[in-house]
Protein backbone atom coordinates (compact mmCIF):
# COMPACT_ATOMS: atom_id res chain seq x y z
CA UNK A 1 0.00 0.00 0.00
CA UNK A 2 1.55 3.21 -1.35
CA UNK A 3 1.38 7.07 0.31
CA UNK A 4 2.96 8.88 -2.06
CA UNK A 5 1.32 9.56 -5.79
CA UNK A 6 4.21 8.50 -7.96
CA UNK A 7 2.80 10.77 -10.96
CA UNK A 8 3.56 13.43 -8.79
CA UNK A 9 6.37 12.39 -7.48
CA UNK A 10 6.99 12.29 -11.40
CA UNK A 11 9.33 9.40 -11.05
CA UNK A 12 11.11 8.34 -14.47
CA UNK A 13 13.20 5.33 -15.39
CA UNK A 14 16.80 5.99 -14.74
CA UNK A 15 16.21 8.11 -11.59
CA UNK A 16 18.08 7.69 -8.63
CA UNK A 17 15.92 7.63 -5.78
CA UNK A 18 16.42 7.89 -1.96
CA UNK A 19 13.83 6.33 0.41
CA UNK A 20 14.73 7.97 3.43
CA UNK A 21 13.43 6.02 6.83
CA UNK A 22 12.43 3.19 4.43
CA UNK A 23 11.33 0.74 7.24
CA UNK A 24 9.78 -2.71 5.29
CA UNK A 25 10.83 -0.93 2.07
CA UNK A 26 7.40 -0.50 0.32
CA UNK A 27 8.03 2.63 -1.37
CA UNK A 28 11.34 1.28 -2.31
CA UNK A 29 9.82 -1.56 -4.22
CA UNK A 30 7.35 0.15 -6.21
CA UNK A 31 10.08 2.82 -7.18
CA UNK A 32 12.15 -0.27 -8.32
CA UNK A 33 9.65 -1.72 -10.53
CA UNK A 34 9.09 1.20 -12.02
CA UNK A 35 12.30 1.32 -13.38
CA UNK A 36 14.58 3.71 -10.86
CA UNK A 37 17.55 3.60 -9.55
CA UNK A 38 17.08 2.92 -4.84
CA UNK A 39 18.90 3.85 -2.06
CA UNK A 40 15.98 2.28 0.57
CA UNK A 41 17.87 4.37 3.93
CA UNK A 42 16.73 3.06 7.35
CA UNK A 43 18.24 3.86 11.07
CA UNK A 44 17.23 0.44 12.08
CA UNK A 45 19.31 -2.30 10.90
CA UNK A 46 16.84 -5.30 10.96
CA UNK A 47 14.62 -4.67 8.26
CA UNK A 48 17.71 -4.10 5.66
CA UNK A 49 18.68 -7.41 4.95
CA UNK A 50 14.63 -8.06 4.19
CA UNK A 51 14.79 -5.10 1.54
CA UNK A 52 17.55 -6.24 -0.11
CA UNK A 53 16.21 -9.97 -0.40
CA UNK A 54 13.38 -8.37 -1.89
CA UNK A 55 15.12 -6.56 -4.63
CA UNK A 56 16.78 -9.55 -5.26
CA UNK A 57 13.41 -11.75 -5.20
CA UNK A 58 11.95 -9.05 -7.81
CA UNK A 59 15.04 -8.99 -10.34
CA UNK A 60 14.45 -12.67 -10.16
CA UNK A 61 11.03 -12.77 -11.08
CA UNK A 62 11.03 -10.01 -13.65
CA UNK A 63 8.86 -7.76 -11.21
CA UNK A 64 11.72 -4.68 -11.56
CA UNK A 65 12.10 -2.53 -14.56
CA UNK A 66 15.89 -4.05 -15.32
CA UNK A 67 15.74 -3.06 -18.34
CA UNK A 68 15.95 0.32 -17.46
CA UNK A 69 18.75 0.26 -15.64
CA UNK A 70 17.09 -0.42 -12.30
CA UNK A 71 19.17 -1.31 -9.09
CA UNK A 72 18.05 -1.43 -5.95
CA UNK A 73 20.43 -1.15 -2.70
CA UNK A 74 20.06 -0.38 1.31
CA UNK A 75 22.09 1.74 3.73
CA UNK A 76 21.84 1.81 7.65
CA UNK A 77 22.45 5.47 8.43
CA UNK A 78 20.87 8.84 10.16
CA UNK A 79 18.40 10.78 8.67
CA UNK A 80 20.58 14.21 10.00
CA UNK A 81 23.54 13.06 8.67
CA UNK A 82 22.96 11.33 5.39
CA UNK A 83 26.08 9.33 4.19
CA UNK A 84 25.65 11.32 0.09
CA UNK A 85 27.60 13.88 -1.27
CA UNK A 86 25.49 16.79 -2.38
CA UNK A 87 23.26 17.12 -5.37
CA UNK A 88 23.15 13.37 -5.36
CA UNK A 89 19.08 12.25 -5.92
CA UNK A 90 16.63 12.91 -8.36
CA UNK A 91 13.97 11.92 -6.39
CA UNK A 92 13.66 11.46 -2.49
CA UNK A 93 10.80 9.68 -0.82
CA UNK A 94 10.86 10.67 3.28
CA UNK A 95 7.47 8.64 4.26
CA UNK A 96 6.03 9.09 8.28
CA UNK A 97 9.78 9.52 9.41
CA UNK A 98 9.52 13.40 10.37
CA UNK A 99 7.62 12.74 13.26
CA UNK A 100 9.59 10.47 14.54
CA UNK A 101 13.10 12.77 14.14
CA UNK A 102 13.24 15.15 17.24
CA UNK A 103 15.61 17.30 14.99
CA UNK A 104 13.44 17.36 12.08
CA UNK A 105 14.53 20.28 10.27
CA UNK A 106 18.17 19.20 10.71
CA UNK A 107 16.79 16.39 8.51
CA UNK A 108 15.23 18.31 5.94
CA UNK A 109 17.95 20.53 5.61
CA UNK A 110 19.95 17.17 4.75
CA UNK A 111 17.25 16.38 2.47
CA UNK A 112 17.14 19.47 0.92
CA UNK A 113 21.17 18.55 0.28
CA UNK A 114 21.62 15.33 -1.06
CA UNK A 115 18.18 16.67 -3.73
CA UNK A 116 19.57 17.63 -6.66
CA UNK A 117 18.49 21.64 -7.87
CA UNK A 118 15.08 20.81 -9.57
CA UNK A 119 14.52 17.58 -8.40
CA UNK A 120 11.44 16.44 -6.13
CA UNK A 121 10.32 15.24 -2.76
CA UNK A 122 7.88 13.79 -1.31
CA UNK A 123 7.37 14.52 2.50
CA UNK A 124 4.49 12.09 4.69
CA UNK A 125 3.53 12.36 8.20
CA UNK A 126 0.66 11.38 9.84
CA UNK A 127 -2.51 13.93 9.32
CA UNK A 128 -2.92 16.51 12.36
CA UNK A 129 -6.19 15.96 13.40
CA UNK A 130 -6.24 12.03 13.27
CA UNK A 131 -3.17 11.96 14.77
CA UNK A 132 -4.49 14.36 17.79
CA UNK A 133 -7.26 12.29 18.67
CA UNK A 134 -4.68 9.09 18.64
CA UNK A 135 -2.46 11.45 21.20
CA UNK A 136 -5.55 11.80 23.28
CA UNK A 137 -6.49 8.28 23.58
CA UNK A 138 -3.34 6.76 24.09
CA UNK A 139 -0.29 8.26 26.05
CA UNK A 140 1.28 4.88 24.89
CA UNK A 141 1.07 5.99 21.05
CA UNK A 142 3.42 8.47 21.31
CA UNK A 143 7.00 9.55 22.91
CA UNK A 144 8.01 9.81 25.54
CA UNK A 145 6.01 6.71 26.46
CA UNK A 146 6.44 4.54 24.08
CA UNK A 147 10.91 4.50 22.43
CA UNK A 148 10.78 5.88 18.80
CA UNK A 149 7.26 7.29 18.89
CA UNK A 150 5.75 10.27 17.42
CA UNK A 151 7.76 13.21 18.94
CA UNK A 152 5.41 15.93 17.75
CA UNK A 153 2.07 16.83 15.61
CA UNK A 154 2.48 18.87 11.94
CA UNK A 155 0.43 20.24 10.70
CA UNK A 156 0.38 21.15 6.49
CA UNK A 157 1.21 24.51 7.44
CA UNK A 158 4.57 23.82 9.33
CA UNK A 159 5.41 21.37 7.32
CA UNK A 160 5.89 23.96 4.15
CA UNK A 161 7.04 25.91 6.80
CA UNK A 162 10.22 24.10 7.84
CA UNK A 163 10.37 22.78 3.50
CA UNK A 164 10.69 26.59 2.66
CA UNK A 165 13.11 27.27 5.74
CA UNK A 166 15.48 24.12 4.29
CA UNK A 167 15.22 25.59 0.90
CA UNK A 168 12.21 23.54 -0.57
CA UNK A 169 9.61 24.60 -2.66
CA UNK A 170 6.25 23.41 -1.41
CA UNK A 171 3.61 22.59 -4.43
CA UNK A 172 0.94 19.87 -4.51
CA UNK A 173 -0.08 18.06 -1.37
CA UNK A 174 -2.68 15.73 -0.42
CA UNK A 175 -4.55 13.18 2.05
CA UNK A 176 -4.57 9.04 2.15
CA UNK A 177 -5.76 6.17 4.03
CA UNK A 178 -8.99 7.90 5.57
CA UNK A 179 -9.80 3.63 6.40
CA UNK A 180 -6.78 3.37 8.54
CA UNK A 181 -7.64 6.91 10.89
CA UNK A 182 -10.72 4.75 12.82
CA UNK A 183 -8.47 1.79 12.57
CA UNK A 184 -5.84 3.46 14.76
CA UNK A 185 -8.65 5.19 16.67
CA UNK A 186 -9.74 1.72 17.50
CA UNK A 187 -6.05 0.89 18.96
CA UNK A 188 -5.35 3.52 20.69
CA UNK A 189 -8.45 3.14 22.58
CA UNK A 190 -8.05 -0.11 23.70
CA UNK A 191 -4.04 -0.12 23.91
CA UNK A 192 -1.73 0.33 21.25
CA UNK A 193 -0.01 -2.85 21.47
CA UNK A 194 -3.17 -4.83 22.23
CA UNK A 195 -2.95 -6.87 18.64
CA UNK A 196 -5.27 -9.80 20.05
CA UNK A 197 -8.11 -7.05 20.40
CA UNK A 198 -11.06 -8.67 18.95
CA UNK A 199 -12.36 -5.69 17.01
CA UNK A 200 -8.45 -4.63 16.59
CA UNK A 201 -8.50 -8.39 14.59
CA UNK A 202 -11.30 -7.94 12.78
CA UNK A 203 -10.68 -4.41 11.67
CA UNK A 204 -7.25 -4.92 10.50
CA UNK A 205 -8.29 -8.38 8.55
CA UNK A 206 -10.57 -5.49 6.79
CA UNK A 207 -7.82 -3.12 6.23
CA UNK A 208 -4.93 -6.39 4.46
CA UNK A 209 -8.30 -7.45 2.24
CA UNK A 210 -9.09 -3.94 0.68
CA UNK A 211 -4.91 -3.67 0.49
CA UNK A 212 -4.80 -6.67 -1.84
CA UNK A 213 -8.38 -6.84 -2.97
CA UNK A 214 -8.54 -3.08 -3.62
CA UNK A 215 -12.56 -3.34 -4.59
CA UNK A 216 -14.35 -0.19 -5.83
CA UNK A 217 -16.41 0.36 -2.66
CA UNK A 218 -13.85 1.26 -0.77
CA UNK A 219 -11.12 2.86 -3.43
CA UNK A 220 -14.21 5.37 -3.82
CA UNK A 221 -14.97 5.61 -0.13
CA UNK A 222 -11.41 6.34 0.66
CA UNK A 223 -11.16 8.77 -2.30
CA UNK A 224 -14.39 10.73 -0.57
CA UNK A 225 -13.38 10.45 3.07
CA UNK A 226 -9.06 11.75 2.28
CA UNK A 227 -9.90 15.14 2.57
CA UNK A 228 -11.00 14.87 6.19
CA UNK A 229 -10.38 11.74 7.62
CA UNK A 230 -7.01 10.76 5.85
CA UNK A 231 -4.38 9.35 8.15
CA UNK A 232 -1.40 10.60 6.22
CA UNK A 233 -0.71 14.51 4.93
CA UNK A 234 1.43 14.41 1.74
CA UNK A 235 3.24 17.49 0.72
CA UNK A 236 5.30 17.60 -2.94
CA UNK A 237 8.32 19.88 -2.76
CA UNK A 238 10.83 20.71 -5.53
CA UNK A 239 14.51 21.80 -4.92
CA UNK A 240 14.97 25.64 -4.55
CA UNK A 241 18.09 26.16 -7.39
CA UNK A 242 19.31 28.80 -5.38
CA UNK A 243 18.20 28.06 -1.42
CA UNK A 244 20.18 25.57 0.33
CA UNK A 245 20.16 25.98 4.33
CA UNK A 246 23.48 24.80 5.94
CA UNK A 247 24.07 21.39 7.10
CA UNK A 248 26.50 19.34 8.69
CA UNK A 249 28.86 17.35 6.21
CA UNK A 250 27.85 14.08 4.68
CA UNK A 251 28.48 11.47 7.47
CA UNK A 252 30.11 8.20 6.02
CA UNK A 253 27.43 5.14 5.63
CA UNK A 254 28.21 2.37 8.13
CA UNK A 255 26.48 -0.37 5.98
CA UNK A 256 25.61 -0.57 2.81
CA UNK A 257 23.39 -3.77 1.94
CA UNK A 258 24.00 -4.90 -1.63
CA UNK A 259 20.89 -7.16 -2.73
CA UNK A 260 21.25 -10.84 -1.76
CA UNK A 261 20.10 -13.92 -4.20
CA UNK A 262 16.98 -14.90 -4.69
CA UNK A 263 15.76 -17.20 -1.23
CA UNK A 264 12.48 -18.24 -2.28
CA UNK A 265 8.85 -16.82 -2.41
CA UNK A 266 7.82 -13.03 -1.50
CA UNK A 267 6.86 -12.30 2.01
CA UNK A 268 3.73 -11.94 2.33
CA UNK A 269 1.92 -8.29 2.28
CA UNK A 270 2.67 -5.81 5.20
CA UNK A 271 1.92 -2.60 5.89
CA UNK A 272 4.04 -0.29 7.89
CA UNK A 273 0.67 1.86 8.66
CA UNK A 274 -0.97 -1.22 10.43
CA UNK A 275 2.54 -2.47 12.32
Amino acid sequence: MLTVDYERLKLEPGHLVLDMGAGAGRHAYEAFRRGARVVALDHGFDELTKVTSLFAAMCASGEAGTRTGAMGCAVNGDGTRLPFPDDTFDRIICSEVLEHIPDDEAALAELRRVLKSGGTIAATVPSAMPERLCWRLSEEYHAPFVAGGHVRILTEAELRRKMRAAGLQPGDSHHAHALHSPYWWLRCAVGPTNDEHPLVRAYHRLLVWDITKAPRLTRWSERLLNPVLGKSLVVYARAHPARRRDAPAAATATVAATPAAPHGERPPVRDELLA
